[in-house]
């Protein structure tokens, strides 16, 4: 990817999540500020001021902070987790909207919750040459199986709960959010470090020896 491509898909990943909650944002509180009650509590019946102004951005702030803490309630509930699988495959389906979705969607939970429930990235060999990134949950079975959870890409919220022989586990040596990034844009993010992986390919030749390439 040539320079002005990568710096403009950087731009985007920093740029494209904030305009579109400030949209939202701007949205809402439009929305709000032109409901009569709060109309007239603001401006009193008369022409808008700038007190009037001040005092509706808090009310809107209040409003959102209130309806966030109504839906988050409700995610605890069966019927908010239906709602919020229909949402995640609704999103999921609309190509550049997924994309920001599932980007914002991460930023948050990173930011609220960090990295921590996720260990490691590794690297699993499910085919011979052929490798997939999942990450350690820090957790074993009985029988001493590394647990792992292994995102589909680009939407990281499904994937699989595999259990592993740690002798079948390669560490990378990448951050967490690294192997997040590189999952979530599909493989087209650009690495700061990319390992050499050389495929050994063994063929036998017509009179019986085996030969290594």
């Amino acid at each position: 990817m040539s320079s002005w491509r990568r710096d403009f898909a950087s731009g985007l990943v920093v740029l494209v999540p904030l305009i579109v909650i400030i949209y939202i944002f701007t949205i809402f509180y439009n929305s709000i500020i032109k409901i009569p009650f709060v109309s007239t509590l603001l401006t009193g019946g008369s022409d808008p001021t700038t007190e009037s102004e001040v005092f509706g951005f808090f009310v809107a702030i209040i409003i959102f902070v209130l309806l966030v803490l109504s839906v988050g309630y409700l995610m605890r509930t069966t019927v908010g987790r239906v709602l919020e699988s229909g949402i995640d495959a609704a999103m999921n389906k609309v190509p550049l909207v997924r994309i920001v979705y599932n980007a914002s969607k991460l930023a948050v939970e990173t930011a609220l919750t960090g990295t921590e429930d996720l260990q490691k990235p590794v690297r699993l060999e499910t085919w011979p040459g052929i490798r997939m990134t999942a990450f350690k949950t820090g957790k074993k079975t009985a029988d001493g199986r590394e647990i792992v959870f292994m995102p589909t890409a680009p939407n990281i919220t499904t994937g699989f709960v595999m259990e592993v022989d740690p002798d079948d586990i390669e560490e990378t040596g990448e951050k967490v959010e690294e192997a997040l990034t590189r999952v979530l844009s599909a493989g087209f993010a650009e690495q700061d470090h990319i390992d050499e992986f050389n495929i050994e390919v063994t063929e036998e030749s017509t009179d019986g020896q085996v030969t290594n390439e």
